[in-house]
């Protein structure tokens, strides 16, 4: 039974709630319906939004199995924080005018960890 990945999953999904408000917000404000419409606001918005969806679904699930396969809770949420602080500088740092290099790429540093630890850890737990 998962009792720690749903936390993150819930704190993840309410993110993806705010990005998809902001690209909502974007659209209603430039009365854009469809696309980009070459507006740059528009498609960072929707990079920034479009980037979460990328990444945080394959990752939630790997660190599901990893704590279904009974790794420690220490781990799990090591992996569980790792992809949150991860998403979240990333979204930030990405979404600002102008950007916030360092809080992108280091969030897709911490993304990255948590994909290629639970990616092993998977691989270990299961062999």
């Amino acid at each position: 039974m998962l009792s720690i990945t749903p936390i993150y999953a819930a704190v993840l999904a309410l993110i993806y709630i705010a990005l998809s408000g902001w690209v909502i917000t974007k659209r209603r404000g430039h009365k854009i319906s469809y696309g980009d419409s070459g507006n740059s606001e528009m498609l960072k918005a929707i990079r920034t939004h479009s980037n979460f969806v990328e990444y945080t679904p394959f990752a939630l699930l790997l660190i599901a199995m990893v704590e279904l396969q009974g790794a420690s809770g220490l781990l799990v949420n090591l992996l569980g924080l790792s992809l949150l602080a991860g998403r979240v500088l990333h979204a930030y740092g990405f979404g600002k005018t102008p950007q916030i290099v360092i809080f992108r790429q280091l969030g897709m540093v911490l993304t990255f960890t948590a994909l290629l630890v639970a990616a092993l850890a998977n691989l270990v737990l299961a062999l």
